[in-house]
């Protein structure tokens, strides 16, 4: 997939910040190659990050900096097909949950032999995945991670898809700028991650799989044999209703530790509010 070389300085800038050293991987899977940044103690358990929608791996510096990568092995992955730098094969797409699952399968076995049991975290569409991935393979995982996670346990608001609807038919980088704006009600985001939201704006990009819900039952019902899962939600986010979203979750998940954290938006969760993140569930 093409990348101007504006996106490329705008994503190394992003990068450039996050303490210490930073690894880049690139890992060969069935969909394409993905890319992975790591970094963290080489014998540290494993924590890997899935970005929300468009974000990047990069959105996950701000969780570095505040101590993510202590007694973790980071591993933050781009996503397929979605502005980045992983390259999607182009003859065999991302159709389903059930590929998102084999694509993920792919890119934990590419990261090798683990010294511990792996946490997979995700944020918002990277959560979707993340609870769709936890449902089939829950033996695969230590513990699962939901930053506020969308459509796993709560609809979109019909609002909220409106005001997205234009910057996702017709992405610009203005359209991506006021939605952000309206949607963290005016947070102050990091300018170089912003810009570089800017930049994906007219990047070709594959059509992010959609379907249904995961199905969390065998997660509700694993009596300690599954992963450990904590959910977190955005108390201010504009996509659903947290509160609503929160009590679903406990009631599907009993022995998940489920908290709402007051006064942060949805898509800044990551960004302003990684030491309350890191102090909770890292």
């Amino acid at each position: 997939m093409h990348r101007t070389s504006s996106f490329r300085a705008a994503y190394d800038a992003v990068l450039g910040r996050w303490p210490g050293p930073v690894e880049a991987v690139d890992l060969a899977t069935p969909y394409g190659v993905t890319r992975v940044n790591r970094c963290g103690p080489a014998d540290a358990p494993p924590l890997v990050l899935l970005p929300g929608g468009g974000a990047t791996s990069t959105v996950w510096g701000a969780c570095v900096a505040a101590g993510a990568a202590r007694a973790h092995r980071v591993h933050a992955v781009d996503l397929v097909g979605d502005p980045g730098l992983s390259v999607p094969a182009p003859d065999r797409a991302i159709r389903s949950p059930g590929d998102l699952v084999g694509w993920l399968d792919a890119v934990l076995d590419g990261l090798g032999p683990q010294p511990g049991p792996v946490t997979l975290a995700g944020h918002s569409y990277g959560a979707w995945i993340a609870a769709h991935y936890a449902a089939r393979r829950p033996d695969r995982l230590g513990r699962l991670v939901l930053l506020d996670p969308t459509q796993v346990f709560a609809g979109l608001r019909p609002g909220y898809v409106l005001r997205a609807l234009p910057m996702l038919v017709r992405p610009t980088p203005e359209r991506v700028r006021s939605f952000l704006a309206w949607e963290s009600r005016g947070a102050a985001l990091d300018p170089a991650w912003l810009r570089l939201q800017e930049e994906g704006a007219g990047l070709p990009a594959v059509r992010p799989v959609t379907g249904p819900r995961p199905d969390l039952a065998g997660l509700a019902q694993s009596s300690g044999a599954g992963p450990r899962v904590d959910v977190l939600f955005a108390g201010l986010a504009r996509c659903h209703d947290s509160g609503r979203a929160a009590r679903a979750a406990r009631g599907a998940l009993p022995g998940a530790r489920v908290d709402v954290l007051p006064g942060v938006p949805h898509h800044a969760l990551p960004l302003t509010a990684a030491a309350e993140i890191v102090r909770r569930v890292f």
